[in-house]
């Protein structure tokens, strides 16, 4: 298994690759980075490790645990430079076999526009409205790369720290 720091390297790199070919641009991160784990014996792990890393929580639909410390990843350029403050771990699940996913956010009027170019049926290389009950977030994924990136606006994605559906 991989160490999480590297996991947490490697979701950070594909995900910033992710929204550069689809957008031309980086984005700034939320702050949210997920781990998807692949067997029972990674989510252990990474669950021990994360309980070690995070604030605990008294709510029982949280899904993102505040770090106690942020997690800064830095690149060679400053513009794929991230913090991260929220770490999510999720349970396997066969239909989703990325390493991870990291949240970026766009202003109300910017994420507005991305989503309505979508719509309109304009080509964003792998970016689509994401299709989930009361989530306002565009997914841009491409199958050679081992993550997700999710666009949103900041509120969107501070509010997708605890479940709501």
């Amino acid at each position: 298994m991989e160490n999480i720091f590297t996991r947490l390297q490697r979701i950070n790199d594909g995900c910033f690759k992710l929204c550069h070919d689809a957008l031309g641009t980086y984005l700034p991160v939320a702050g949210n980075i997920g781990i998807f784990c692949q067997s029972n014996e990674e989510f252990d792990a990474y669950t021990k490790q994360q309980e070690e890393l995070t604030y605990p929580s008294t709510n029982p639909n949280q899904k993102y645990f505040q770090l106690r410390e942020p997690i800064r990843i830095g690149n060679s350029s400053e513009e794929t430079n991230a913090l991260y403050t929220h770490l999510y771990i999720r349970k396997p699940n066969s239909s989703s076999p990325e390493a991870g996913d990291v949240d970026f956010v766009l202003s109300p009027d910017e994420y507005l526009s991305l989503k309505q170019r979508i719509l309109s049926g304009e080509e964003i290389a792998g970016a689509s409205i994401y299709e989930r009950p009361g989530w306002d977030n565009v997914e841009i994924r491409n199958a050679a790369i081992d993550a997700l990136a999710y666009v949103s606006t900041q509120e969107m994605a501070e509010k997708v720290r605890v479940k709501f559906d």
